[in-house]
């Protein structure tokens, strides 16, 4: 089958320079789309915010208006005449014409006993008199009567002092129709003296962020998909009379954010042809003399030293062609010298497996090969021109580092050969130890082989630890369950069922706790080697405990103890290894029934600090001495003069602490008010449950 002819240069010009303007004009169009969706919905937001801003001027000059018509009414000389002559009952259908002819909702002739005549609806007076003291002659007031928001104005009759006129306007559909064809847009005002939040009215949060701020609110809304501004209409005492709700359909702001986009596509769309177009044509005309450099070059690679390189009239390419030359020139005098140099570079990098590092006279480093960075975890930049004893890090002795004393290096220039064991401080707090050998310096080097012993001392380490904590350990344990086993055997035929029952049940326990300490270990085991790995599960916390507490109630019982929960409701679920943590929760119980006395209460539970998880094991114990509470949680560590007869491993706390970081969290141990001994981890919290 024929291989497919690569795409030459013309082609990739084209096609990078379609890329590239591909992506200009796409970054460019996501970000004018954005930009412009954001601009639509600020204008809408504006759009709305001012029409509410328009409502609230309206209904200001409808109190204004009404004003001017009680000042019209009380100027009547008809009104005057009748009120002189004392016919009450003649006013009363002045006042009627006069509000039927300006479309008020009522009139009232008031004086300093009340309503001397009254015409119109439903004229609530024991709410009208209130405002008409407290705001003075322009008053609008919220009816819980009337069940309308009434805008009403007060103006005396002249030449008598005691009679006032009032004129009453009814804020309803009416009123806003003008204004909402004006505004091209919905405005509703809802009386607050009968408002009731609906919950599932949209515009509640609004209006309950209106009334607390006492100022305009909006937002855009998905069903019905409508922008909203929401203002509040306050008295001028500050009383809140009722909410001003303006409304605009969103549909035409989406429209024309959607043409321009669709502009912007077709815009980009030509520009990129155009683009591909030009750079392929370019790349053409650039590729002739490029091509005849490739073939150049290809020769020479090949080893055909006699090709003459071709010249070119482009300044880059031409300075391209006349280097070539050098190196043609040039590769015929060093092809052979490099040839068996390579070999021999070739044979030593075989032979050496260890990291290698050179030094010059005041220690400085000035080589190292790959081992060395690997090992040390650190860039080269952070090696080269830095002295040896701040890149290698060795750990201080007695409070000297070996830099100053019994270094390798300087041993090496007196006695012409150097050697030590160092453990080395790594970036990120890890260590490692190695051996360090130092040749004697040659021509201002000197070479150091550093040969990594880490896993050989950790192997050591382990093995040593193990064996001397199995020997310590397990020796009292067996011993009892072995003195049980003869009393068994012993009595067979004569003890009583009840105290065989109570020898097996020593047994049992005994086993468990043989079984508890070789759990442990194995998991020192393989947290020391780095094989404890953490399954990734969604898992709820108290499920997780109620596990682990059936596991150890054996225990709890054979010292009468009382284990009580306390688990909120609602706490999240988390992410992590249910095995793992059932173990830790294990070990925490145990710990808690191993220093709790006989017969106390441990206390098991949890709760949620901000976005995490907390979960604690608490008992009536002792506690710890003077000293820092993290040092429990460390590696073979045991609570010193308050530490049981049955004293452990000192591994339970570590392993909690080791299983808990690799879940990205916490532990920690603290004494409670009331006198506990608490031990607690926290968790990152997953979806809440």
């Amino acid at each position: 089958m024929k291989r497919p002819r690569p795409l030459g240069l013309a082609a990739w010009l084209g096609i990078g320079s379609g890329i590239i303007v591909l992506l200009a004009v796409l970054a460019v169009a996501v970000a004018s789309a954005g930009l412009l969706g954001r601009l639509v919905r600020q204008q809408a937001m504006t759009r709305v915010e001012l029409a509410a801003a328009s409502a609230r001027d309206y209904l200001r000059r409808v109190n204004e208006d009404v004003l001017a018509d009680a000042r019209e009414l009380a100027g009547r000389p008809t009104l005057v005449r009748l009120l002189l002559q004392g016919d009450m009952r003649g006013i009363e259908p002045v006042l009627a014409r006069y509000a039927q002819s300006k479309g008020l909702y009522g009139c009232l002739l008031v004086n300093d006993g009340g309503i001397a005549a009254a015409a119109g609806q439903q004229l609530p007076w024991a709410e009208l008199e209130p405002a008409l003291e407290e705001q003075g002659e322009r008053f609008a007031i919220a009816s819980r009567e009337a069940g309308v928001i009434l805008s009403g104005a007060a103006a005396p009759v002249p030449r008598l002092g005691p009679y006032r006129v009032i004129a009453l306007r009814a804020v309803d559909g009416g009123l806003l129709a003008g204004l909402q064809e004006q505004l091209g847009a919905t405005v509703t005002v809802t009386n607050y003296a009968t408002y009731t939040a609906p919950p599932d009215d949209p515009l509640t949060e609004l209006h309950g962020q209106a009334i607390t701020t006492g100022h305009v609110v909006t937002r855009r809304l998905g069903n019905p998909d409508v922008y909203v501004a929401t203002l509040p209409w306050s008295a001028s005492t500050g009383e809140l009379v009722g909410l001003v709700d303006v409304q605009i359909d969103a549909a035409g702001f989406d429209a024309s954010a959607r043409a321009l986009g669709l502009r912007l596509a077709v815009i980009a769309l030509v520009v990129l042809v155009l683009a591909a177009l030009g750079g392929m044509l370019y790349g053409r005309w650039l590729a002739r003399p490029l091509e005849a450099l490739r073939n150049a070059a290809d020769r020479i690679g090949r080893g055909d030293f006699s090709v003459a390189v071709p010249r070119s009239g482009i300044s880059e390419i031409g300075s391209l062609a006349t280097t070539m030359d050098e190196m043609r020139s040039n590769l015929v005098d060093l092809t052979a010298v490099l040839r068996r140099q390579e070999a021999e570079a070739r044979a030593v990098l075989a032979g050496v497996v260890e990291g290698v590092y050179a030094v010059d006279a005041q220690r400085i480093v000035r080589y190292a090969n790959d081992q060395v960075l690997r090992m040390l975890g650190r860039p080269r930049e952070e090696i080269i021109g830095r002295f040896c004893g701040d890149v290698l890090n060795p750990e201080p002795r007695d409070g000297v580092r070996p830099c100053e004393r019994n270094c390798p290096i300087l041993a090496a220039r007196a006695a012409g050969q150097g050697q030590a064991a160092e453990r080395l401080c790594l970036p990120g707090g890890a260590t490692r130890s190695v051996v360090i050998v130092s040749a004697p310096p040659t021509e201002g080097q000197q070479v150091q082989v550093l040969r990594d012993e880490t896993e050989l001392e950790s192997v050591r380490r382990a093995r040593d630890s193990v064996l001397a904590n199995i020997s310590h350990e397990f020796r009292t344990p067996l011993a009892a369950q072995l003195a049980s086993i003869e009393l068994l055997q012993d009595g067979l035929g004569s003890m009583a069922a009840t105290e065989q029952g109570a020898l097996l049940q020593h047994l049992e326990r005994g086993v468990l706790r043989l079984m508890q300490l070789i759990d442990n270990l194995l998991e020192s085991v393989r947290i020391e080697a780095g094989q404890l790995g953490v399954r990734a599960q969604t898992l709820a916390l108290a499920e997780v405990a109620e596990e682990a507490a059936a596991l150890v109630r054996p225990l709890l019982a054979q010292r009468r103890q009382v284990l009580v929960g306390e688990w909120p409701a609602g706490l999240p679920d988390l992410v992590g290894d249910g095995q793992r943590l059932v173990q830790v929760f294990v070990n925490l119980l145990a710990n808690a029934s191993k220093f709790a006395p006989e017969g106390t209460t441990i206390r098991l539970g949890g709760e949620l600090r901000g976005e995490r998880v907390a979960a604690w094991v608490e008992d009536e114990g002792p506690g710890l001495g003077a000293g820092d509470p993290g040092t429990v949680f460390q590696r073979f560590r045991r609570a010193g003069e308050v530490e049981p007869e049955a004293p452990g491993l000192g591994l339970g706390l570590w392993i909690v602490r080791s299983i808990i970081e690799r879940h990205g969290g916490e532990v920690g141990m603290e004494r409670t008010p009331a006198g506990r001994t608490r031990f607690f981890f926290v968790l990152p919290a997953g979806e809440r449950a």
